[in-house]
């Protein structure tokens, strides 16, 4: 019965989120507030799928300016977990064929994210310049997944570098984001499905990288993000025997 009342209320709720993005967006389509106003608003869904969240930002992070966020990606839980992370005037990148899913994929494009063909080497490329533009142009920080793909409970996955091209490209800092393992965490039908941590770590000082150092600087994030994945999942599991993440 309760897994019945929590599908009914988050297919109404992301429903109802969708229509009203298409009026409030029609105000200012694809302006990067947008993100920022939806990514909060997603993060209040938590409760229905019977998780706490827990966020540790630091309290100047919203003076950081434009940079490039970085965040584990494991499933489909991530928009109710990390979003309520996100600063404003920070937009998302994905991939282009986030936009066919129902409901949520007209949400990410009217709010302003910036989308990306992954299959097309060339247009990747590209994409990064136009990206670097729109940051220095309109002062705005970009959000990615660096794994590239849900990492489904392997832990934290090899980094691509299109993030750490990113933020040489645009001389900002890198702020990276960890959300502690929610693999297999949530059961719909269990009231209490226990705590989530997501903490922001400082920023890492992109002076101290060449551009041709762009591995060291790949290496050096997953590194910092790793050490502190396997912190939290262990300040979790002591809180919270229902996390089964090992």
């Amino acid at each position: 019965m309760l897994f019945i009342i929590r599908f009914i209320m988050l297919t109404f709720t992301i429903i109802g989120l969708s229509i009203y993005s298409i009026f409030y967006c029609a105000l200012s389509p694809r302006n990067p507030k947008n993100t920022y106003h939806f990514a909060i608003l997603f993060s209040k869904m938590a409760w229905m799928v019977g998780l706490k969240v827990t966020y540790r930002v630091p309290e100047n992070a919203k003076n950081y300016g434009p940079a490039v966020y970085i965040a584990n990606h494991q499933n489909s839980y991530d928009m109710i977990t990390t979003t309520g992370a996100v600063q404003p005037n920070a937009v998302t990148i994905g991939k282009k064929s986030l936009v066919w899913i129902p409901f949520f994929g007209i949400i990410y494009w009217l709010t302003g994210n910036i989308l990306i063909d992954r299959d097309n080497p060339k247009k990747s490329k590209d994409t990064i310049k136009d990206v670097v533009k729109q940051m220095h142009d309109k002062k705005i920080a970009v959000w990615i997944f660096p794994e590239g793909t849900r990492s489904n409970g392997k832990g934290l996955l090899p980094f691509k570098m299109g993030a750490f091209h990113t933020a040489l490209q645009a001389e900002v800092n890198i702020i990276p984001t960890v959300v502690s393992c929610t693999h297999q965490q949530v059961k719909l039908n269990r009231w209490d499905n226990g705590e989530v941590i997501v903490e922001m770590l400082d920023p890492i000082d992109i002076t101290q990288y060449k551009k041709r150092e762009i591995r060291r600087l790949m290496n050096d994030s997953h590194a910092l993000m790793l050490a502190k994945y396997e912190q939290l999942n262990k300040e979790v599991r002591r809180s919270d025997d229902k996390n089964c993440c090992g």
